[in-house]
This record gives structure tokens, C-alpha cells and sequence, in this order.
């Protein structure tokens, strides 16, 4: 299978499945000399795993990250670092009634006429938990971009019907609540338009919002691998990702060029400044210094309880309740995984750029 790997300097190859022994990554191209233990990967990894709250699957994982390689005395050495997570929790059984079923919503017809062949229990390859070696990298990403005052939050924007005010925005509160949504009255909204689907065996989808602060200016390479180009190709390739957007996004569409174009002032400082950031912070797909907004579309979670219309492998039309454990939303445990992939972008994207110009080759090598 092609396709498990990421990045053209720090790079990413994610292994395993839902239902095997365990997941994980190999991260090459992370310099020597980098602060890293378990601990600083295992704070991400826990706001993604399963069974914390009433609005995720009941498996319960610890999802106890450990450290194959790469790290010696609390420092990265240069070479490979291939990180492990151990599944402890299948239940594979729960999948025995459907494996010759196409649940809706789901890979399992695709990797069946893609491969002739799926394994069935959770989705394999295809399942939300491939991203755990996502968020691990991520982590690593994250410590390399704070090392150079990068800042990146995310958080729920919005859940099914439900969207923050940003006049009650608190970054401090996305952690504190199961949704990751940094508005308290909206989640008071959320969690009843959730439990409402819940009593109805039914699901919801929501978008995750994501602000980068403070990354240098001319990130992003022309072209191909615009920065914007790179962070969507990033993001898409979250399962259940369905959209992207950048600054004002698809709202861009019904606007005009007066309405829509940035315009620049001089400040007290002489800095180019920009009076407003409908651009999202690239322009032509390399970052202008200014803030990045992006947002991912979430669909809604495909494994419900209700009775939906499928197919089977002997040719039958059949009624299928899926059963089992399962997420009524995915967007609060997606919140970190947007970020990791963002996170890995950036690193990535900033590497290839320290060798745009002769000066900061220059500087690197004197």
C-alpha cells in the first residue's frame, strides 16, 4: 500500500491498525539536539484517545506512547525516531456480523475494489485511529516550531448547528470541556443538540478551526508546493476531512475584488501592515508574516446505531444497524489531529525554505 508517507525533509511514515498488535511512526529529518521525552509526546496523544468523555467511543486505550529510537538522554540524535503506540482494548468480534457488509459512509467498498481484499475489524488502514502517528509526530513538529515562537490553537468552531461567538472566545476554556470549543455557552448549546442525536442513534460532523501565529514570512514555495497548497493537501488526508478554507475562504466567492483584496498601510514603525486578512495570511501561497486561519469541514460520524440501506459481498440488498463502539461526533479527538498535521506542514515547509536564498545558506554554514 503507497500513500503512508509525508513530507519531503521532516517526514512521516504512519504503520499499522484499528484491530492489530499497534500503531505508529517513524519521524526522519528532525535535527540532533532537540528536548524530547515520552512525556512530551504523551500530553497530545491523551486529547486525542478514546473513552474520555460521553461524546467518544467507550474503547478504552491508554494510548501509552514509547520511544523506539532516535532519542538518547533526552535529546534527539539526528537519526530516525520511530515511536509506538500498543493496542490494548479490540474487540474485533463486534465487527464478525459485518464483515461481508459495505457500511455507508465507510472505505469498506473501496478498499475492496481497490485491493479485493479489506480487513473489516474497525477499518484497518482506514480507521481514525491510524492518526496516532499523526499527533505523535505532531508533537515533535510542535516542540521544533515553539523553539521558534511559533504558535499554533486549535479548537472547535462549530458542532452540527452550533457555532462559538467569538465575542465569548476563551482560549484557556478549550481544554476544559469535552469539545474542545473555547466558548462556554456554546457548548451548553452543543452538548444538548449532541445528546438530541444520541437518543436518535444518529451523528454529527462540525468544523475545526486553526490560528498560526508568529511563522516568519516567505514560507511556501511557488507553484506546486504553496503553502496553502501543502497545508490542504495536509489536512484532506485526515479521515472525515471533507473541506478546507483559508481566511475569508468560499465566502470570497460572493464577494467583490474591493471587498476581498487587502489593503496595506505604512505603521508608526514603518512596517507594512495589513488592514484587514481576507487572504488568510498567504498570498500567492507563501505566508506574509501576518496570522494564518484555515478551516477543516468534519462529516459526520458514518457508524450509526439507526438502520441504514447497504449491500453485501453475495450480492443481497440488506438493512444494516451498525453496532459496536463508536463516536457520536469526531470533532473534538480531530481537533489535534488538524494541529499535528499543520504542525508537521510548517516544519517541513520551513526546512525547504532555509535554502531559498544564498544569504541564508550563508548564514547557516558560517
Amino acid at each position: 500500500m503507497a500513500g503512508s508517507n509525508y513530507g519531503k525533509v521532516f517526514t512521516v511514515s504512519t504503520w499499522g491498525e484499528s484491530h492489530g498488535s499497534g500503531l505508529g511512526v517513524v519521524v526522519d529529518g528532525c535535527p540532533a539536539g532537540l528536548d524530547l521525552c515520552e512525556e512530551d509526546i504523551q500530553c497530545d496523544l491523551d486529547k486525542r484517545k478514546p473513552g474520555q468523555s460521553p461524546f467518544s467511543t467507550p474503547r478504552k486505550e491508554k494510548d501509552r506512547i514509547e520511544i523506539l529510537s532516535g532519542v538518547f538522554n533526552g535529546k534527539t540524535t539526528g537519526t530516525p525516531i520511530s515511536l509506538m503506540v500498543w493496542n490494548k482494548d479490540q474487540r474485533s468480534k463486534d465487527y464478525s456480523k459485518i464483515a461481508d457488509c459495505y457500511r455507508p459512509g465507510h472505505a469498506d467498498l473501496t478498499y475492496d475494489l481497490k485491493y479485493g481484499f479489506r480487513d473489516y475489524r474497525g477499518g484497518g488502514r482506514s480507521s481514525g485511529r491510524e492518526t496516532i502517528g499523526r499527533v505523535a509526530a505532531g508533537a515533535i513538529a510542535k516542540r521544533i516550531l515553539s523553539t521558534m515562537g511559533v504558535d499554533i490553537l486549535t479548537y472547535t468552531k462549530s458542532i452540527g448547528t452550533v457555532t462559538i461567538d467569538n465575542k465569548n472566545f476563551d482560549r484557556n476554556a478549550i481544554h476544559k470541556n469535552y469539545l474542545c470549543m473555547p466558548d462556554k455557552e456554546a457548548v451548553s448549546e452543543a452538548e444538548k443538540y449532541l445528546n438530541d442525536l444520541i437518543q436518535q442513534h444518529n451523528s454529527a460532523g462540525g468544523i475545526i478551526e486553526c490560528q498560526i501565529n508568529h511563522l516568519p514570512s516567505g514560507v511556501g514555495e511557488p507553484v506546486f508546493d504553496k503553502l496553502d497548497a501543502r497545508l490542504a493537501y495536509a489536512i484532506m488526508s485526515i479521515g472525515s476531512v471533507k473541506g478546507i478554507e483559508f481566511g475569508t475562504g468560499f465566502n470570497a466567492a460572493s464577494s467583490t475584488g474591493l471587498d476581498n483584496n487587502d489593503s496595506y498601510y505604512y505603521d508608526e514603525e514603518h512596517h507594512i501592515q495589513k488592514k484587514s486578512n481576507h487572504a488568510g495570511g498567504m498570498l500567492g501561497g507563501i505566508s506574509d508574516g501576518t496570522e494564518i486561519i484555515l478551516r477543516a469541514a468534519i462529516k459526520p460520524t458514518p457508524s450509526i446505531r439507526s438502520e441504514q440501506a447497504s449491500v453485501n459481498k453475495q450480492g443481497e440488498d440488506i438493512d444494516l444497524v451498525i453496532e459496536g463502539r463508536h463516536d457520536p461526533i469526531i470533532v473534538p479527538r480531530a481537533v489535534i489531529v488538524v494541529e499535528a498535521m499543520v504542525a508537521i506542514t510548517l516544519v517541513d515547509m520551513l526546512f525547504i525554505n532555509m535554502c531559498s536564498t544564498m544569504d541564508t545558506i550563508k548564514k547557516i554554514y558560517h
